[in-house]
């Protein structure tokens, strides 16, 4: 395997086809790993997360020239204040993040990246920080060992749950497998708002909106957090009108809202990706809390990925309550640390 690196934006967006190609049979096939959410991310280095960064995109492919691996790297300085190599899409905005890579290559290209980035370090010393890498993900165990093999260390830090709800049956089932606490709440809820005074409505974005209109509703209930309004710069406004573009253009964008006569009460932008619906991020008006928006949405979204046919319904990182009062079983997500001998 022959292993270069690629540190130039026309090269990144001329792998788009190969890359999403090779992540349908990679190890982690997730929303934040396709190319077009890579590539936004990138144009913003996630929305101003990141000052500077230099492209260090790690791609492997065998003899014949076929695309094998793929590093989504780039070049910053980290959080603890050195220079390193982190996944694109690191750290805050993206909750799953990998090596591109097939299952019988893993090994074979964790092995070749690490004597690569030894080889190309240019004599600075060769530092990897990779948040967000799924447990499940076989990249922990193969760069651990390819690390043990080249003299490097490696630290494995476990970081934020991702509770996850595992669908099958129907919508009764559903609620059937809720704690009774949590199924009669759920209930009242619904039955509130369908009791309710003015019309609700639950709704979902269709092809052939006005897409940046929906996106900037959205943002304007993200805003009504106190909690959101710093993370909301401009930069991050764009970032979030790129990603909501690039899902749209390829067909895993997920934007719902509950309505209250007419007007948004509660939004979330979620991914329907690979039989799973990845809930991102969400925005409610407080003018109607008294009709629990979020829950009633939630309960339509997790309705209408069973109804039709969604395997999972992902609430991502964080360990808020109501991702488990609704089933959310925890997954783990790791940081791994490697550092070469001279690092």
């Amino acid at each position: 395997m022959n292993l270069t690196f690629i540190h130039d934006n026309p090269e990144f967006d001329g792998l788009a086809g190969e890359w999403n190609d090779l992540l349908s049979r990679s190890v982690s096939d997730v929303p934040f790993l396709r190319h077009e959410y890579q590539r936004a991310w990138w144009s913003t280095l996630g929305g101003g997360e990141w000052e500077r960064g230099e492209l260090w995109l790690g791609v492997g492919r065998d003899e014949a020239g076929r695309l094998v691996g793929i590093a989504p790297l780039f070049r910053t300085r980290t959080r603890d204040g050195r220079d390193g190599l982190m996944l694109l899409g690191s750290i805050e905005i993206s909750d799953y993040l990998d090596l591109i890579v097939a299952q019988d290559a893993v090994e074979s290209f964790a092995q070749v990246l690490l004597e690569a980035l030894e080889a190309d370090a240019g004599g600075d010393p060769a530092l990897l920080d990779l948040h967000n890498i799924p447990k499940a993900s076989p990249t922990l165990a193969a760069l651990e060992a390819a690390a043990v093999r080249q003299g490097w260390t490696a630290t494995r830090e476990r970081l934020e749950p991702c509770p996850v709800i595992r669908l099958s049956g129907d919508w009764e089932s559903y609620l059937s497998s809720l704690e009774k606490k949590q199924r009669h709440e759920l209930r009242r809820k619904i039955r509130r708002a369908e009791n309710h005074a003015a019309p609700v409505r639950f709704r979902l974005v269709e092809p052939g909106e006005d897409l940046e209109e929906a996106t900037e509703r959205f943002l304007r209930l993200m805003a009504f957090d106190v909690g959101k309004i710093g993370f909301l710069t401009p930069k991050m406004r764009v970032q979030f009108h790129a990603l909501v573009r690039a899902a749209a253009e390829s067909g895993w964008l997920q934007l719902a809202f509950l309505e209250v006569a007419g007007e948004p009460a509660a939004g979330y932008l979620n991914f329907d990706y690979r039989g799973r619906i990845w809930v991102y991020n969400s925005g409610i008006n407080p003018e109607h809390t008294a009709l629990s928006p979020g829950w009633v949405l939630l309960a339509h979204l997790i309705r209408w990925a069973i109804e039709h046919g969604r395997r999972e319904f992902d609430f991502l990182r964080g360990d808020e309550a109501y991702k488990r009062h609704l089933g959310g079983v925890d997954r783990a997500i790791y940081r791994l640390t490697l550092r070469a001998p001279r690092g």
